[in-house]
């Protein structure tokens, strides 16, 4: 009997190591492949807001890269100074994770887009065609109605004319505060204004539909039935767009176009 107790110890003994490592080896070949797709997702999403993809297109991860490498150049910015700087990688910079490092980040200034903290730096994405640089990929966020919302806006090289919008992760209401995702609404950003002749962000999102790119530049349609998730892409774009986000970095390129 005792002889056959610690056959059966040792046998279960050894199966709990053997399936330990198989699930360890899984969880860590799972991890790598997880981390892969949220960079081909980045990529995309970076991608479709700066114009460099059709929205729907189905694109392989070869072509993902090659787009990615031949129409943007990714660049890290310091953002209390909105200069660039050297020493870290953009392509594995994880902006989130070190806005939730106090070693890496610093409280934001009260804020109605509810961001608490803002990073030390950011990655900025340069729409190049060819040497020339066509436009600017900025990474925003900010409190909706049940959630955060990440995403990106783009804006042409003039730092004053929208080129898109998108949002890559947020909990908001399907067919509500969810219709952040919908490509018709998304259309409506395109040409619109941001600054205002002081270089104000005036840019908002209205209750209710907004008149043409001309009659009324600053303002676009509101996302029906979805009052408090149009209020906060409002907020969550002045507050990365005014001196505690991005207001230093288009400072410095303001300056470089006057100089240059």
């Amino acid at each position: 009997m005792e002889h056959s107790t610690r056959h059966t110890v040792i046998f279960t003994t050894l199966l709990c190591v053997v399936f330990s490592v198989v699930v360890s080896t899984v969880a860590v070949s799972l991890h790598d492949r997880q981390e892969e797709n949220k960079r081909l997702d980045r990529i995309k999403n970076v991608l479709g807001v700066a114009g460099l993809a059709e929205p729907g297109e189905r694109l392989s991860p070869d072509d993902l890269n090659g787009r990615f490498e031949s129409g943007l150049e990714p660049v890290v910015v310091e953002m209390t100074t909105g200069q660039g700087v050297g020493g870290i990688d953009p392509l594995s910079f994880d902006q989130r994770k070190a806005a939730k490092d106090p070693e890496r980040s610093r409280p934001a200034e009260d804020n109605r887009a509810k961001v608490r903290r803002v990073p030390n730096h950011a990655v900025v994405y340069l729409i190049k065609e060819g040497d020339q640089v066509t436009g600017f990929v900025l990474p925003i966020e900010g409190y909706g109605l049940w959630s955060t919302l990440y995403g990106y806006l783009a804006i042409e090289a003039d730092l004053q004319t929208v080129k898109g919008i998108t949002f890559y992760a947020h909990g908001e209401t399907p067919g509500l505060g969810g219709e952040v995702d919908n490509v018709r609404w998304k259309a409506r950003w395109p040409g619109r204004q941001v600054f205002d002749a002081k270089g104000t962000p005036m840019i908002r999102v209205k209750k209710g539909p907004a008149g043409t790119v001309e009659e009324d530049p600053f303002q676009v349609d509101g996302l029906s039935g979805a009052t408090l998730t149009s209020n906060g892409v409002t907020n969550m774009i002045k507050f990365w767009l005014g001196r505690s986000g991005f207001g230093p970095y288009l400072a410095e390129l303001r300056k470089q176009g006057e100089t240059g």
